[in-house]
């Protein structure tokens, strides 16, 4: 649950947060939301994959870090061991709203920051203020509303770049079956992947539309980004001992 609250200067002028790493913060988690923009980022460390919202059926790109629940490969104590931290995990505890401001008697909405009050990165003694003398936001904080900008307009992308490939048949269901060292096993199911056959049989229309709409390389960095796993399965059975 979350306790989410309009950001300001006034009642939060002494909190902190804290950017470090761990189990406490929530951070062992097995996937995390991503987005095109971020593809060139992620690719080289996660593989990525679609999961299905259960409640609109919508598909939506997700970065993998472990195959269970509370499991992330990447988190040994505070540390987080991969060259990018996916933004959706970095963020963390502030989420981007919308406000409505009157402006010359028109109504427009603006985008504001709030955050998550119950999060335990929060602290009243360490960790990066929020905010400078005067109210004015300290360079931590105007840098995470850079980053709340970008996660925007990155889920906003999120949709065209679905429909887009629903559009040409290029999503199918995947499933892995994983056999460790120590010979346990693991199935990866309720997971969407590029469908490749199709993509490869795409005819030139097909291909440019998805070129100029800047999706067909988010395509293939989602499946070059796969390669990804290998890594994943050696620090599993490094994790078990293996």
């Amino acid at each position: 649950m979350t306790n989410t609250v309009l950001l300001n200067s006034i009642e939060h002028k002494d909190l902190k947060v804290v950017t470090s790493f761990g189990e406490q913060y929530g951070d062992n988690v097995w996937y995390t939301p991503t987005f095109p923009l971020e593809f060139r980022s992620i690719q080289a460390h996660y593989p990525i994959f679609f999961q299905k919202d259960p409640n609109t059926g919508g598909f939506y790109p997700v970065a993998m870090t472990g195959f269970q629940d509370n499991e992330n490969l990447f988190l040994e104590g505070d540390t987080w061991n991969a060259g990018y931290v996916p933004l959706m995990i970095k963020r963390q505890p502030f989420f981007i709203g919308k406000q409505d401001k009157i402006e010359e008697g028109k109504t427009t909405e603006h985008r504001v920051i709030h955050i998550d009050l119950d999060s335990p990165r929060l602290s009243d003694s360490e960790g990066q203020v929020l905010f400078a003398e005067f109210g004015a936001s300290s360079p931590f904080l105007t840098e995470m509303a850079d980053m709340l900008e970008t996660i925007h307009h990155g889920m906003e992308t999120n949709q065209a770049f679905v429909q887009s490939l629903l559009k040409f048949d290029l999503i199918e269901s995947f499933t892995l079956d994983l056999e460790l060292n120590d010979g346990s096993q693991h199935n990866m199911i309720g997971f969407y992947t590029i469908q490749e056959d199709n993509l490869r049989d795409l005819d030139k229309d097909a291909l440019a539309e998805l070129h100029q709409a800047g999706f067909l390389e988010s395509a293939y960095m989602m499946l070059a980004s796969q390669s990804n796993l290998r890594n994943l399965i050696d620090l599993k059975n490094k994790r078990n001992g293996v």
